[in-house]
């Protein structure tokens, strides 16, 4: 007796659990497409879109990277400045040099978005 009402609750919960889980698939997004927007059923279309959307998206990435890494030196050249280990001269150059080199870095980035 005890052993027909464990499969009947197993069997129950079981039942229930596969009709939430339809109602759950059925409200699902459609994917969005790359910025590319190839034509409908082009696959490979489809594949460079979405591997240009991601370099794209990497090299913003390496970007912030860059942004955050000089201003992180910068911020320590400034530290060292202030407790006399470092010219204030340093400080100077370090955020004219960070500047160049950022400007540039940016510079790449926006040609090789148009190339990719």
């Amino acid at each position: 007796m005890k052993n027909k009402t464990l499969k009947q609750r197993v069997s129950t919960t079981g039942l229930l659990l596969v009709c939430s889980v339809q109602s759950v698939f059925a409200a699902l997004p459609t994917p969005v497409a790359p910025s590319t927007a190839p034509a409908a059923g082009d696959w490979i279309g489809l594949i460079k879109g979405y591997i240009k959307d991601g370099g794209l998206v990497l090299g913003l990435a390496i970007a912030v990277l860059g942004f955050v890494w000089v201003a992180y030196l910068g911020f320590a050249k400034f530290n060292e400045a202030r407790q006399g280990k470092a010219e204030w001269a340093e400080v100077g150059v370090f955020g004219i040099v960070g500047a160049i080199v950022l400007i540039f870095a940016s510079y790449l980035l926006t040609e090789a978005a148009g190339v990719i």
